[in-house]
């Protein structure tokens, strides 16, 4: 009698552990069912070069960025130029660009239904709608001039991103043969904007002024004198020129490394790094699945002057030029911004929607009043050293940067910001690899887009 209770006991358990199985895979079966449909390994989906044979993915205009012929070969917008610009987000033919719609979005282009699979009797695959306006990619492509980098525009209230370029890039209707060392595609494959990583240089003030604002009371009377170099931490902080006595407006314009040193080194590594991580600059973005790269702020092995080049943005600072956009849109908006989203719409071969793309907000990356204040700040920057004739009909904020990348290599190039019109709720973030002066090389280019998207230039 006991040996038939114990047997009974191990198959009740057995039947549990079933059960739970079942379950469980049921809910990963409604959660990632597209996801495995559109496995590169389905030849349902995939032709025998390897291409997703389903589906087009469209701009917000409803430009047809890519679609498959009758022959089931994948095929792409027929200007190079606009090619070459919207690679990063489409994606290429052999799948090597793992942010691009081809490979991240796959499993919406597959048109994946959980009732009818991917077969769906109105037909095969669904069109995928960007956020993008493939306009301004051409323009920012174009404004890089051959330069490495990345550019992005979005919408810090709605999220949508309506520019995402990233360089070098290539055709893909004709991928280049590219062999280990080739200078011109190196990361060719990396989307810089969404996946990259780089020194910040002086848009990283912008932290800095951050932390500085809400921790020093006195910092509105304060004076700083730069003379050129800066004693900071038992080291020296130097700046391209004297920039003499100012307040810390003053500081902000000049983008005086030796003020923002001191203020760096006052605050300490605790409060820095906890601004830092409070920016959003040190973690990841989820853009409709896909994970930006995370940004680096270490200042646990900082020794004498090195929190202070932390301060100004070098030391081994990193950003991720997204997180950085969002960041800005964060200022603009009083402390919180829309999550950045790549996917306007997905419609099905039946014409109905695919699904569902919820807006979603950021925490709180900075205090509401100290965003108004640096708000101001960054549009004294305009007025006193970009110069608001560049920018027509905008009501902008913006701040340059200069990374040093050191091994003989001219420093990147930044410029981001925000404009506060009404009816152009828009963050931006542009970076030029090796271009020199962030308020030229970088803030030409913010310039020409900018122009595109407020006056339709």
């Amino acid at each position: 009698m006991r040996k038939i209770e114990k047997r009974a006991v191990v198959c009740l358990l057995l039947a549990a552990v079933l059960v739970l199985g079942v379950v469980l895979f049921c809910v990963r079966f409604v959660r990632n069912a597209g996801r495995w449909a559109g496995f590169p390994a389905n030849r349902h989906l995939y032709n025998s070069k390897g291409q997703l044979s389903v589906g087009r993915v469209l701009d917000r205009d409803g430009d047809v960025l890519s679609w498959v012929d009758e022959g089931g070969n994948r095929r792409y917008y027929d200007g190079e130029i606009v090619r070459r610009a919207t690679l990063h987000a489409v994606g290429d033919p052999a799948g090597n660009i793992g942010t691009g719609a081809l490979v991240a979005f796959a499993s919406k282009l597959s048109g994946y239904h959980l009732i009818t699979g991917a077969y769906s009797p109105f037909g095969a695959g669904s069109d995928l709608y960007l956020t993008l306006d493939a306009r301004y990619n051409y323009i920012a492509y174009q404004a890089l001039g051959g330069k490495k980098g990345a550019v992005g525009v979005y919408n810090y209230k709605t999220g949508e991103i309506l520019c995402m370029v990233s360089a070098p890039t290539f055709d893909p209707l004709s991928p280049p043969v590219i062999e280990d060392g080739d200078a011109q595609y190196e990361g060719v494959y990396l989307n810089r904007f969404l996946s990259g990583t780089f020194v910040p240089g002086s848009i990283f003030k912008t932290v800095t002024l951050t932390a500085a604002a809400e921790q020093l009371p006195d910092l509105p009377q304060r004076t700083f004198t730069c003379t050129g170099s800066t004693a900071v931490g038992g080291g020296t902080v130097t700046c391209p020129h004297a920039h003499g006595a100012m307040d810390i407006g003053g500081a902000f314009a000049n983008s005086c490394n030796g003020a923002f040193a001191l203020l760096a080194e006052e605050l300490g590594k605790e409060t820095m790094t906890q601004y830092a991580s409070k920016a959003g600059l040190t973690s990841s973005y989820s853009v409709n699945g896909i994970p930006t790269a995370a940004g680096r702020f270490d200042v646990s092995q900082a020794a004498g002057a090195d929190l202070g080049w932390a301060g100004v943005g070098q030391y081994s600072d990193a950003v991720n030029p997204c997180a950085v956009m969002v960041w800005m849109g964060a200022i603009a908006n009083g402390g919180r911004a829309a999550a950045p989203q790549l996917i306007l719409k997905t419609v099905t071969a039946a014409k109905l929607p695919g699904s569902l793309y919820l807006r979603k907000q950021t925490g709180t990356l900075i205090r509401a009043d100290t965003a108004a204040w640096l708000a101001d700040r960054m549009a004294d920057n305009v007025a006193m050293t970009y110069g608001t004739g560049r920018f027509p009909n905008m009501d902008i904020c913006a701040k340059s940067g200069t990374g040093e990348v050191g091994g003989g290599k001219a420093p990147n190039a930044w410029f981001a910001g925000f404009l506060r019109n009404e009816d152009a709720p828009y963050a931006f973030v542009v970076l030029v690899e090796e271009g020199g002066s962030g308020a030229e090389a970088a803030g030409n280019v913010a310039a020409a887009v900018l122009d595109a998207l407020v006056n339709g230039y």
